[in-house]
């Protein structure tokens, strides 16, 4: 990837809006686990895999968990590592399928992808990690694999699918308007 300026300006403005739309919508998904809430942070980190590369979207990743850690979030340095985790999990393969073809069929079928790898992944994460953030037996995360982690990721991963399927041209668009991104 090619770094010039513009992009420099147009990631930074994705993680700006990313971060705000973490800051600003928090939904608890699963009553039974009020620590998962979905924030639609990771749609915007998608659009920036779709339109940099896999490697901006960690970048993103990186810079918005970040700064989520030193400002609102309650969970610290474990928050950050899932949160880089399943952000990545999802965006990678979406952003390595779309980039090989630039199609929406494409772009559904690699955030399908992204979904499922994130539901796998998170599942072995949090079995490692959460017992470390909640205090408790591992004995009592396996219990909640089935009925709150996979189902949680699952939900996540299909609202974050759904919703970059739906803002991705509008916000393409619009960054072209501004002459931030070029034709392909």
């Amino acid at each position: 990837m090619k770094i010039t300026t513009k992009k420099i300006a147009t990631i930074g403005m994705l993680c700006a809006l990313a971060y705000v739309a973490m800051a600003l919508i928090h939904v608890k998904l699963i009553p039974a686990a009020p620590f998962l809430t979905y924030d639609p942070k990771d749609v915007i980190i998608a659009i920036g895999g779709f339109l940099y590369g896999p490697l901006c979207g960690v970048i993103m990743s990186l810079v918005v968990s970040f700064l989520e850690m030193i400002t609102i979030s309650e969970s610290g340095i474990i928050g950050f590592v899932m949160q880089v985790i399943a952000t990545c999990a999802f965006m990678i393969p979406s952003a390595v399928f779309y980039k090989h073809n630039r199609t929406k069929k494409s772009a559904s079928i690699g955030l399908a992808i992204g979904t499922g790898c994130m539901v796998v992944i998170m599942v072995l994460w949090n079995y490692i990690l959460t017992p470390v953030y909640m205090g408790t037996q591992r004995s009592d995360v396996a219990a909640m694999l089935v009925p709150v982690i996979i189902p949680f990721n699952l939900i996540k991963g299909v609202l974050n699918s759904i919703l970059t399927i739906l803002i991705y041209k509008p916000i393409v668009k619009a960054l072209r308007k501004m002459g931030m991104v070029q034709e392909r």
